[in-house]
């Protein structure tokens, strides 16, 4: 147990010393990055479910104007 755990603390010591070598433009723009990867907080939270209620509301709402 006790060798896990300093094999934890290596593997994060050496993660977080390689991210502040990075230059801090370079760290900005992997975060935009990840960001712009991300898929909406809606769909990520709840699935299809919110598309698909959209969808019925839109299609809701053209039918009574219509």
């Amino acid at each position: 147990m006790a060798k896990e755990g300093s094999e934890w603390v290596k593997y994060m010591t050496k993660r977080v010393a390689t991210y502040m070598d990075l230059p801090s433009d370079e760290r900005k723009a992997r975060r935009q990055a990840a960001r712009v990867k991300r898929e909406p907080w809606l769909s990520r939270w709840f699935g299809i479910a919110p598309l698909g209620i959209r969808l019925w509301w839109s299609r809701r709402k053209g039918k009574r104007s219509g």
